[in-house]
């Protein structure tokens, strides 16, 4: 493992400069964990025995933001890099299992490491000291495992988003939960009510992308079940059919680590066959169907993203995916064209990515399904570099062209654009002006 870590010129300025005002300065928390694991952090925290306004006083020459003042936070930018400082603090009572009431400076950077969630989280480095551990943070990581500080329960208790950090962090890494943190999660998993909604949703984000994503939800089901009960309802749910070789749970999973670690494929997968539960129907010969289960998981998608507060273009991306999954396509340029036009380009693409993973968690003797996927993919591919005509944008007459032919503006305008295109896309006209037109006076709604 790696234990000398490279630090940004500007991070060393903000050391540099601490130190030699007196005090003493690390970086600290996921920049040192990262940089152990051989990953580049995104960006370095820095902690100080310096109390706020004498770390204000030593960068009296730089431009200081008083990021989080109160907390003991200032952000220092230093050629044009926001770097953040925060001075040795303990947190008092937690009054609603996420916010400290107040905090208390200290000189002891034990006593600040003291209040941080897991080892790996509680380790500070500088150049001249090397690494400090009070906790062993070092060893676990090396060990593979996420483990409180301290005890667990309280660590949750403080502040119960660290549930969803664990199993987070699970995901991302690969390390292990601990015994007795993960015990302590399930006991207080419960508190996760008490925790904003817009937080839940950024941690559950970023847990579904970790690598390790299908892993840590078929573990740990019981725990997201208390944000996301609908999961419950599918942990053990048989599908009884020869498509299927998993419950609707574990196929879920499946698909979800077989498509790209994007949010929003990443949410369609773990949505997509919500509403199989309550479509269920078993025929005389035992076998098992989910009719409409598409419309219904779209449904309560809906409610999900809704609850979880999701901005809106998020929610239509998600939501379109999820009702379309099981669409059906022949590799036919008219048809890729038509699917083009309904989804978009973008669209398309996603829904073919959510559509081979899918097929990858069912019966093993489906997996040729993929080289349909593959030709259509080529056939959209040919489509969209040769420029051809699929949706009304490309389409070589407008609104305005129909009217000076002698269209009135209204629904009968929309549906005679919608006519000329579907004759584009099945290749019974041209995308050519004067053909379209030709065809538009033809049409009987004129």
């Amino acid at each position: 493992m790696q234990e000398k870590i490279n630090i940004p010129s500007q991070v060393n300025t903000v050391l540099n400069s601490l130190e030699n005002a007196g005090h003493e300065a690390y970086i600290v928390g996921g920049c040192v964990r990262d940089s152990l694991m051989g990953i580049q952090p995104k960006d370095y925290d820095v902690t100080t025995s310096a109390l706020p306004e004498e770390t204000k006083e030593v960068f009296r020459d730089y431009h200081v933001i008083e990021t989080g003042i109160k907390h003991g936070t200032v952000t220092v930018m230093v050629d044009k890099e926001p770097i953040e400082i925060t001075t040795y603090r303990i947190d008092e009572n937690y009054v609603d299992n996420r916010h400290p009431e107040s905090v208390t400076f200290t000189r002891s950077l034990r006593e600040d490491m003291a209040r941080r969630d897991f080892t790996m989280n509680a380790l500070g480095y500088n150049p001249a000291c090397g690494i400090v551990d009070y906790f062993g943070g070092v060893e676990d990581i090396k060990q593979g495992i996420i483990r409180a500080v301290g005890d667990g329960e309280k660590r949750f208790e403080e502040d119960a988003l660290r549930i969803m950090r664990a199993l987070r962090f699970a995901a991302v890494t690969g390390l292990t939960i601990e015994e007795e943190t993960i015990k302590a999660a399930h006991k207080h998993k419960e508190l996760l009510h008490n925790i904003s909604a817009e937080r839940i949703r950024e941690e559950l984000s970023k847990l579904l992308c970790g690598k390790e994503a299908r892993s840590v939800l078929m573990k740990y089901v019981d725990i997201l079940g208390v944000i996301l009960p609908e999961l419950l309802e599918m942990k053990g749910f048989e599908q009884y059919n020869h498509w299927h070789i998993y419950d609707v749970l574990e196929h879920t999973a499946v698909a979800l680590e077989n498509v790209p670690p994007v949010p929003v494929l990443r949410f369609a997968a773990l949505f997509h066959d919500m509403g199989k539960p309550a479509t269920f129907f078993q025929d005389c010969s035992g076998v098992g169907h989910f009719y409409g289960h598409g419309d219904v998981s779209r449904d309560m998608a809906a409610v999900i993203m809704e609850r979880l507060k999701f901005d809106n273009a998020a929610k239509e991306r998600i939501l379109r995916l999820v009702e379309k999954h099981d669409m059906q396509i022949t590799a036919e340029e008219k048809a890729v064209k038509r699917a083009l036009n309904k989804l978009g380009e973008e669209g398309f693409y996603d829904l073919i990515s959510l559509a081979r993973a899918d097929n990858l968690a069912q019966n093993p003797l489906l997996a040729k399904r993929q080289e349909h996927y593959d030709k259509l993919e080529i056939i959209a591919g040919e489509i969209i570099a040769k420029e051809e005509c699929f949706s009304l944008k490309s389409l070589a007459v407008n609104g305005r062209d129909l009217i000076e032919v002698g269209y009135s503006q209204g629904p009968e305008l929309g549906a005679a654009l919608e006519k000329l295109l579907e004759c584009v896309i099945s290749g019974e006209i041209d995308n050519k002006k004067e053909e379209l037109l030709k065809k538009a006076i033809d049409f009987s709604i004129i």
